[in-house]
């Protein structure tokens, strides 16, 4: 099964996060749309998306977008790598080895994002690394913020358009 795609209604979930606090996706939509980036620490590109997202999620410091990170790891593993690669949005955690959440949304790559519109319907899906897609958020985020889109990409950044995952 591919991953949930445009139109598709996300599966609600609770996951602890690395803070011990409970996430329940339902909850969180309460306040706006959400970006779920499922990812594993081993992942060559999900280390380097992770911290592209880092920068969306510093940039819009959003009260209207929940920027979240979804685990594929134990906590160590996973605080080891939001320590190496400056990740200081919420992690959370679908370590339970049968992977409830990652398998409910279909996931067969990593990284994959979704953002999910407050109506709990899926509007983006982006398996992999997309420049486009990274982008569409982005914009989509300024939007929810009611600004321009901030420039997230520094000069000397080198940003492929697509990376597999």
């Amino acid at each position: 099964m591919p991953a949930l795609t445009s139109g598709k209604t996300a599966p609600d979930f609770t996951l602890r996060a690395l803070d011990g606090k409970s996430f329940n996706l339902k909850d969180a939509l309460l306040h706006g749309s959400a970006v779920l980036v499922f990812f594993k620490v081993s992942c060559p590109t999900c280390q380097y998306a992770l911290p592209f997202y880092q920068r969306l999620f510093k940039a819009y410091k959003s009260q209207h977008v929940t920027l979240v990170g979804v685990s594929q790891n134990d906590a160590d593993e996973t605080k080891a790598f939001a320590k190496e690669f400056g990740i200081s949005f919420p992690l959370l955690l679908d370590d339970t080895r049968k992977y409830v959440v990652s398998n409910a949304y279909g996931l067969t790559n990593v990284p994959t994002s979704f953002w999910i519109g407050n109506e709990g319907e899926v509007e983006i899906t982006s398996v992999g690394w997309s420049r486009a897609e990274f982008d569409q958020i982005n914009r989509k985020m300024a939007e929810a913020e009611r600004t321009a889109a901030l420039p997230i990409f520094q000069s000397a950044d080198e940003v492929v358009d697509f990376r597999a995952g």
